[in-house]
């Protein structure tokens, strides 16, 4: 009996934090969120934090499972734990002598800058604001709190719009004569807060609620239902954030940074989160509220300048910092609030920051003996690399710009583009193919689609720790705020600086690591990698056991990738190679042919160019493997689909353009990704594969005889059966030795021949496709394809709805499908090493480059990973990533 009532005893709903009691020792992230687990944890080390309770993430799940209805339960415990609060504070929620005051902010496992709504100063009433001023005696913080609680409530819990309040400040602002917020004196504010509470009564139909826990109830609710929006939502997408069971809500004691020029507010972080310098890195507002400082209305000053207002609190917020650090090992975002002098910590969090400073802090968290080198491989996300690798502005090219105006340098980077001026704008237009920068007064979250698909930001206030800011350097999206001077019309789609006007077909350039924006496109230039780099690439090697090899058809291209640490070829697009000006019409002419010795013929003059092509990529990797593909893609590719194109070839070729037109319709497929392509093309036309298995031996001996180590391998492409696979190796074996027979070349020339697993039947039939393979290499493109019935080219009409309702946790092109691909794969080694116990296997899809499906790559045993260029120190970090998170140890030397 005694077990069946522990199980029907509903879990703990809310924990409390503060100086009277800490609850939740022990309790997940996933249950109190990262903000409530921070708040207790900061109350634990003996920090001046702002009593108050956590209201679980279980909670929410509850409301949304209940049918948007808070749970009863939780009714009763917020107000136990408000009799706590009040109890500890010696104040009371609504009292008209002295109110407690509270906050209502979100808080999910996963941090979500901006995204969920927060309220401020919940429980003023007409009654206790004059409670407020009398026990402050300061009547104008007093109703300033008031009017921003009405204006809070109505925009965040009633939906209303804020511009509605906009307009009212505005009016009583220009009847006292303000400049600015904080000009307005108190019967101004008190005037104010009566025109409030009119456009409130308008917008929604009531009254103010004057009652205070209906107000909690009604703002708590409103943190839940903030967790679908769609804002929320967009991010969690983007950042690929899945399975939480949805936000926490924080409810803490108020403290009040506009209580007067000896209060204030601020965000900080305790190292750049821009470059990784360990320096306190931050912005503070004198008589504010910390909303000021995050939704960017008011630029502040940056948090050096504090030791010149109060010397005092300063130099304890330094020593907070440092002890954060200790405590967590991390970098933290901070915020706080200075009440007369006081000094009150409102959160912590592991700070976000770009893919350059994650590798600095990294290193230099090892050098101070905070973290070990394991732990600083785990620390940098694996796909912030690219940050690194992304050009810059080239100081030539820098000289010679217009500087319109200098703005914050928010978050790093070089972006050129024409201007857009709202979230929707900016994304039709990328979709559209154009670059564009957004342009905003200040960017909100409703922006969140905008800013992701910009090429760059561009604000013209808020400071370093805006919404922004702290968004674009998470996503490593380059950002100029604050830029002041600028004066943006979004209406009418222009911005005005130095006098000049400029609009949507206007290019404009931002650095984001000196805050300037110039005119015009400024040329870029390759990044130079720091030491730092170096020593994470090396860390990450000696961690990791999958090889890192390249996608890559030219030298130069091969060349960089080796630069970057590649160990190979693992896949080299030969049908790339034909192209080019001088290369197409030898392939039309071909595939125009009618007979085989015509063909012959034509495949003659493309002999060379391939030739050529081969001996310069297996010179830029001598001593290293190079995987090249045969033909794949179908031959109508090659010849073009309008008549006036078709007749200039056939003028060209000397045909007549009928029979163009002919061969053209013949070649036509319904669907040609499933028709004759791949080693198709080779069982019809043999004299294909010959000639390029004849270019890539030619190649490798003229290699040989220079003494360059050229290590080729064969992949025949497209593969279902073994009976294909067998056929073609043939044929390649029988060309390897004619070749060499004919250069009378006598020496070792171990050319692997292979196949690439693309087909679901190649890996379900894999023990006998291993029969004729020395090699299998999966390509993952194809294979998802195939495995869903999704066509890679037609995906986008149907995929952004197939992840806004959770059918699908992540395009499966961009990460790899484990459960269903997945399976396919481990199948494929499996049973291919069950044949072939030597077997190499790897793959050269664009999952090759995806930290989440490298991760799997490991588990099911691959030999190596292929992918482009700059994503080879990505798979290079994430391979060591996931050799570690399996228990992976340091190689010994």
């Amino acid at each position: 009996m005694a077990k069946k009532k522990a199980a029907a005893k509903s879990a703990k709903m809310v924990y409390y934090f503060g100086k009277t009691k800490t609850e939740g020792k022990g309790v997940s992230k996933a249950i109190l969120g990262g903000k409530g687990l921070n708040l207790a944890g900061m109350t634990n080390i003996g920090l001046p934090v702002p009593p108050g309770f956590t209201i679980t993430t279980e909670v929410c799940d509850l409301y949304y499972k209940g049918g948007e209805k808070l749970p009863k339960a939780m009714q009763e415990e917020v107000a136990k734990n408000i009799a706590t609060l009040e109890k500890e504070l010696k104040k009371k929620l609504g009292d008209d002598k002295n109110p407690l005051l509270v906050s209502v902010r979100s808080g999910a496992a996963v941090s979500m800058p901006g995204m969920m709504n927060t309220i401020l100063n919940l429980g003023l009433t007409d009654a206790s604001v004059v409670g407020l001023a009398n026990a402050t005696n300061n009547e104008r913080f007093a109703y300033d709190a008031y009017r921003r609680l009405i204006n809070m409530f109505g925009d965040v819990v009633m939906g209303m719009d804020h511009h509605d309040f906009e307009e009212a400040f505005s009016k009583i602002k220009l009847k006292y004569g303000a400049a600015l917020d904080t000009d307005v004196p108190a019967q101004g504010m008190i005037e104010l807060c009566e025109a409030y509470k009119a456009v409130y009564k308008k917008a929604t139909g009531e009254d103010f609620p004057q009652d205070p826990l209906k107000q909690l109830e009604l703002s708590i609710e409103a943190v839940f239902k903030s967790w679908n929006t769609s804002r929320a939502v967009r991010y969690r997408e983007v950042e690929n954030i899945r399975g939480l069971l949805g936000t926490a809500v924080n409810v803490q004691s108020m403290v009040y940074g506009n209580m007067g020029d000896d209060s204030g507010t601020g965000v900080a972080f305790t190292r750049n989160p821009s470059n990784g310098e360990n320096k306190f890195y931050g912005e503070f507002l004198i008589n504010a509220q910390g909303e000021d400082v995050v939704a960017g209305i008011r630029t502040p000053q940056p948090v050096s300048e504090m030791s010149k207002w109060n010397r005092a609190v300063y130099k304890q917020l330094i020593e907070i910092k440092d002890t954060l650090e200790t405590h967590y090992k991390d970098v933290q975002d901070i915020e706080f609030t200075i009440e007369r002098g006081e000094l009150f910590m409102l959160q912590t969090r592991n700070g976000k920051r770009t893919g350059a400073a994650a590798v600095k802090i990294a290193c230099d968290m090892v050098k101070e003996g905070l973290i070990d080198e394991k732990t600083a491989l785990e620390r940098i996300p694996a796909n912030d690399l690219t940050q690194l690798l992304l050009p810059s502005f080239d100081a030539a090219g820098k000289a010679s710009a217009t500087v319109l105006t200098r703005g914050l340098p928010a978050s790093p980077g070089a972006a050129v583009g024409a201007l857009a001026f709202s979230a929707e704008e900016a994304v039709e237009r990328t979709h559209a193919g154009e670059k564009v920068l957004l342009v905003r007064k200040e960017t909100s979250p409703e922006d969140i689609d905008g800013m992701h698909s910009a090429a760059g930001i561009l604000t013209s206030t808020g400071g370093m720790t805006s919404h922004a800011a702290v968004v674009a350097r998470g996503w490593g999206r380059c950002c100029v705020a604050g830029a002041g001077e600028i004066e943006i019309d979004a209406k009418a789609k222009k911005i005005k600086v130095g006098g000049k006007t400029y609009g949507p077909k206007d290019i404009l350039s931002l650095d984001g690591s000196t805050g300037e924006v110039m005119l015009g496109s400024v040329s870029t230039s390759e990044p130079k990698l720091s030491g730092d780099f170096s020593k994470v690439m090396k860390w990450a090697d000696e961690y990791r056991t999958l090889g890192i090899r390249t996608n890559a058809d030219t030298p130069a291209d091969s060349q960089r990738a080796r630069d970057f640490g590649a160990e190979g070829i693992g896949l080299c697009r030969t049908e790339h190679m034909f192209f080019e000006d001088e290369r197409i019409g030898l392939m039309r002419e071909m595939i125009l042919a009618e007979d085989e010795a015509t063909r012959r013929n034509a495949l003659g003059k493309l002999l060379p160019f391939q030739r050529k092509d081969f001996v310069g990529i297996f010179t830029a990797m001598k001593g290293l493997p190079v995987t090249v593909r045969l033909l794949d893609p179908p031959l109508h590719e090659f010849l073009p689909h309008d008549k006036k194109a078709q007749a200039e070839i056939a003028k060209e070729i000397g045909v007549s353009a009928d029979k163009v037109r002919s061969r053209v319709a013949q070649l036509h497929e319904s669907n040609p990704m499933l028709g004759h392509r791949g080693c198709r093309l080779s069982v019809t036309y043999p004299e294909i594969l010959e000639m390029q298995v004849t270019a890539i031996v030619e190649a490798t001996i003229e290699c040989k005889k220079k003494r360059i180590d050229a290590q080729p391998e064969i992949m025949i492409p497209l593969v279902g059966t073994a009976a294909e696979l067998k056929l073609l190796r043939g044929m390649a074996e029988a060309t390897i030795e004619k070749v060499k027979a004919d250069a009378k070349f006598t020496g070792e020339l171990p050319i692997l021949i292979g196949t690439m697993i693309e087909i679901p039947r190649a890996a379900l039939t894999a023990d006998e496709v291993a029969e004729h393979a020395e090699f299998f290499s999966f390509g993952t493109n194809d294979l998802t394809q195939m495995t869903f019935g999704f066509s890679r080219d037609d995906i986008n009409t149907f995929l952004p709805d197939y992840l806004h309702r959770e059918l699908l946790p992540i395009d499966p092109f961009q990460s790899l499908d484990t459960s269903g691909v997945g399976q396919l794969v481990e199948m494929g080694v499996t049973k291919g090493r069950s044949t072939s116990k030597k077997l190499k296997v790897g793959i050269c899809g664009e999952h090759g480059g995806d930290p989440a499906s490298i991760d799997f790559c490991h588990r099911v045993g691959l030999d190596y990973v292929s992918c482009s260029p700059f994503r080879v120190p990505i798979a290079r970090l994430a391979a060591a990533q996931a050799a570690i998170r399996n228990g992976g140890k340091k190689k010994k030397k």
